[in-house]
């Protein structure tokens, strides 16, 4: 199982700090990963033009065994259409994986939990639907089939399925996520349009962004409210806890990003970015899944100082615009963030910048920070905390507001 390293997102010995940073806080993104399988099923392919309505169901089959969840009494990989999110039409063939809980539905079907998934990769081999889920993220996942959700994760555009895989794109994470369940709700059953957004890191970020665009985008799915842990706020730097001489595996999820600027601009060479040093590590970004990207990146020796080309940036700063970046904070349903206390992925401050700017958008915020636990350690600890407040919102009952006291802070329950 590979770990999790901190996240970098400013480079201090390099020059245009405030573009740097933005590029690189997105890759303070992290989740662990499973080793990748080492086919992929023929179930993935899709040898037919894409229907042309999205959140369409393709086909389903029983998940292995091995890569599902302890706490699931039927569980399935998905296939499913979804609006193309680098060009906002057309339909992809998307892939996903959709756990039951044991037990016989309540009447009118278990409420659904939309998952977003945190960085794992950009290559087919990294989707979540084809590994094990790690046993943190698998613990979370139990924690919310138990409390009587059907889980609905998406392996979002691109991965796992034919096309790139837009990493940390806001609008193609958003689309994945709800055209999934819109899959889910119009074939397999069983299910009630109740709808939580629930997401870490990278999809931290990904809920977040579809909150905003769900009005829009899926006015006939009913969220009702959205939980992030580690969410980065996209528009802010973040100082690097990296010395510029330092070898930093994080440079990894820059090359992810670096995959996202080429399959928006095709010409963006990626000798605009990286140093001959480092070409050869960014050559296998496409295919390796995060551990091994680490351990090429250390293996390497790669540091800022040795990997960057500093007059790149501007380009692909260019080019990706706000692609990245929340459509809008002003969301119409209530907000869970998780924020730990030591978090160095995406850092408290960040997070908590995210919320006074969700705040001052007029965003209903219940914000909990962990005192004394990382960016992993928060998931399950605020369960303590969001399990109630998604309890809360099924019932229509009003939840918690920080917005004028402040985030709650307490220590992490055990």
């Amino acid at each position: 199982m590979p770990t999790q390293q901190p996240a970098t997102s400013q480079l201090p010995s390099i020059t245009r700090p405030r573009l740097l940073g933005r590029l690189l806080v997105a890759t303070a993104l992290l989740a662990a990963c499973a080793s990748p399988a080492p086919k992929a099923p023929d179930f993935y392919s899709f040898d037919q033009p894409a229907p042309g309505k999205a959140g369409m169901l393709l086909r389903s089959q029983p998940l292995p065994a091995e890569l599902g969840l302890s706490a699931a009494g039927r569980q399935m990989r998905i296939l499913y259409t979804s609006t193309d999110g680098l060009t906002g039409q057309g339909q992809r063939v998307t892939s996903g994986a959709v756990f039951y809980p044991a037990g016989n539905p309540p009447e009118g079907g278990w409420p659904i939990i939309a998952w977003a998934h945190g960085t794992t990769g950009v290559g087919d081999a990294c989707a979540p639907s084809r590994n094990a889920r790690s046993k943190r993220d698998a613990d979370y996942l139990n924690a919310w089939l138990k409390q009587g959700f059907v889980v609905v994760a998406t392996d979002y555009q691109g991965l796992g399925t034919e096309g790139p895989h837009l990493y940390l794109n806001a609008k193609g994470q958003a689309y994945a996520m709800l055209d999934a369940v819109r899959a889910v709700l119009g074939r397999l059953g069983d299910v009630s349009n109740r709808v939580i957004l629930l997401g870490q890191s990278q999809g931290g970020g990904a809920v977040i962004a579809t909150a905003g665009y769900a009005p829009e985008y899926a006015p006939d799915l009913k969220v009702l409210g959205t939980v992030a842990t580690g969410a980065p706020n996209m528009a802010r730097s973040n100082p690097s806890p990296f010395k510029p001489d330092e070898v930093n595996p994080t440079l990894a999820y820059l090359m992810y990003v670096a995959q996202t600027v080429r399959a928006m601009d095709p010409t963006f060479e990626p000798q605009e970015l990286f140093s001959a040093r480092a070409l050869p590590v960014y050559a296998q970004s496409d295919s390796l899944c995060i551990g091994p990207m680490e351990k090429a990146v250390v293996d390497a020796g790669l540091t800022n100082a040795n990997t960057l080309i500093p007059s790149g940036l501007p380009k692909a700063m260019k080019i990706l615009g706000k692609s990245l970046q929340y459509p809008t904070l002003t969301l119409s349903q209530p907000l869970f963030m998780g924020t730990g206390g030591v978090d160095k992925d995406v850092s408290t401050e960040q997070q908590l910048a995210l919320g006074r700017d969700a705040c001052k958008a007029g965003a209903r915020l219940e914000q909990h920070v962990y005192p004394g636990l990382d960016h992993s350690g928060t998931v399950n600890a605020s369960l303590a905390d969001s399990v109630p407040f998604v309890r809360k919102l099924l019932a229509g009952e009003a939840v918690g507001n920080t917005c004028d006291s402040g985030p709650i802070e307490k220590p992490a329950q055990p």
